[in-house]
């Protein structure tokens, strides 16, 4: 599957240039949502943050219509850059991303020694059964923050006030994550695929996430070979923004245990 990203998406990187590579994947909230885990990886790394196509006003090519197709594009972008040994960090949906890419690279010659490590934060796209993804799509602006966060409060975003500007980005991103991820946010695929992952693994989890529940977390990584599984207490679907420091707790030991 060889697919091309548009030249122009806009990425936000941080740390020393000739550091180990982490590539960080956003979620539907887009790029900010993950701007913490740029700024923690940057003290050891070369973190960079591409904005996905179709989010924040960015193009999305008419070949890019699913998560396979997309991961395949960010490894074709790192194969022409000469990457090696790229750890992938993603968020929600950017987990799902992540592991695509790790299956993908595990398949293809091509890209041997891309991939170092994957961690994959509250990642949607498999399928579990009688943990399904909650109905992203169908939730207000108080059902998201009640579904997404530990402490709705944080997360709650008044509609009345947001822009019309802010409100025309929200819905185009949301086009753009349907027409990618699908209604259901999953691949029924997906699961059965994990088994081909061949680089180390960390899936973090918030233990009061609804969106996809901790059983859920650890159904995905007890379908990838020697993965480990970490729950962040007093956390949702984003614990690197409401308790970041037991992420970094998480994720620092295993990415210094696998560098």
């Amino acid at each position: 599957m060889r697919i091309s990203l548009p030249e122009d998406l806009p990425v936000v990187q941080a740390g020393a240039p000739d550091a180990r590579a982490a590539l960080v994947l956003h979620g539907g909230g887009g790029p900010r949502t993950v701007l913490p885990l740029v700024g923690h990886l940057a003290a050891t790394m070369h973190a960079s943050a591409p904005t996905h196509p179709g989010w924040d006003g960015t193009a999305r090519p008419d070949s890019i219509t699913s998560v396979a197709r997309l991961a395949a594009g960010y490894l074709a972008r790192l194969l022409e850059r000469g990457e090696r040994d790229v750890v992938l960090v993603g968020s929600s949906i950017g987990g799902w991303i992540a592991l695509e890419m790790a299956i993908q690279a595990a398949d293809d010659e091509r890209y041997e020694g891309l991939i170092g490590a994957v961690v994959n934060i509250d990642g949607v796209g498999a399928v579990v059964e009688g943990e399904p993804v909650a109905d992203f799509f169908a939730l207000d602006a108080r059902g998201l923050a009640e579904a997404a966060w530990h402490n709705p409060e944080r997360g709650y975003v008044d509609p009345a006030g947001v822009t019309e500007e802010q409100r025309a980005i929200q819905q185009t991103n949301g086009r753009t994550m349907a027409a990618i991820t699908g209604t259901g946010m999953s691949d029924p695929t997906l699961l059965g695929r994990l088994g081909a992952v061949n680089v180390p693994t960390l899936v973090v989890w918030g233990e009061s996430d609804r969106i996809v529940t901790p059983a859920y977390g650890r159904a995905v990584a007890q379908a990838v070979p020697g993965a480990q599984f970490v729950e962040i207490p007093e956390a949702g679907h984003l614990p690197h923004l409401e308790a970041p420091d037991a992420t970094w707790a998480a994720i620092d030991p295993f990415l210094a245990k696998h560098y």
